[in-house]
């Protein structure tokens, strides 16, 4: 889908910094930011309270805002801008989630009923979410070197696939193919990490 009028004038507007354009971006966009919040968390079944989730959305709405818009100047109009923003809310989210969970622990934890939580303070099935990671493991190692290497650093470590290029000198555009295939093989052993 092309980049709607509508959108290219609040783009221009937004990287203008007219008055009030980037609170209609945020409104225009707000929902679709925590669809995409809570779409990776149910994903990788994860327990996030409204507040984190809220907190998400801000961390989304700051990468945008950073270097005076650069996520939006790097936009190509190539696709819709609400294509392009999920693709930049989920690499900022799952960047974020895996940053906190290293420096907190297990703040994010696996639900028991397989539901998303409302609050994070919850305890977790501790054997539950050891077997799960125990699981992923065990499937990780099914996968050949290069596969499992990737893998892990883009969903483990929440690398983009330029850092994921950086750090294996893999060309950055066979890395997305490279994870389709691991996903496969991963979904056919018997887990899902879409």
């Amino acid at each position: 889908m092309a980049l709607s009028e509508v959108d290219r004038d609040l783009l221009e507007r937004c990287l203008a910094q007219e008055p009030k354009s980037w609170h209609a971006f945020v409104d225009r966009f707000m929902g679709l930011v925590v669809h995409v919040v809570n779409h990776v968390a149910r994903s990788r079944s994860l327990r996030i309270s409204a507040e984190d989730r809220d907190d998400l959305a801000a961390e989304v709405f700051c990468a945008i805002i950073d270097n005076d818009f650069a996520v939006l100047r790097h936009f190509q109009k190539k696709s819709s801008l609400a294509t392009y923003l999920t693709v930049i809310a989920r690499r900022v989210i799952v960047r974020s989630i895996f940053r906190r969970n290293s420096i907190l622990g297990a703040k994010y934890s696996v639900p028991e009923s397989g539901q998303l939580a409302t609050t994070a303070d919850e305890s977790p099935d501790i054997g539950a979410a050891l077997s799960d990671r125990e699981e992923v493991e065990r499937l990780l190692g099914e996968l050949e070197g290069a596969e499992a290497d990737v893998v892990r650093l883009h969903y483990r470590d929440g690398k983009s696939y330029s850092e994921i290029s950086m750090a294996t000198g893999m060309s950055e555009n066979s890395i997305g193919p490279l994870l389709s295939r691991a996903r496969e093989k991963m979904r056919r052993a018997g887990t899902n990490l879409d």
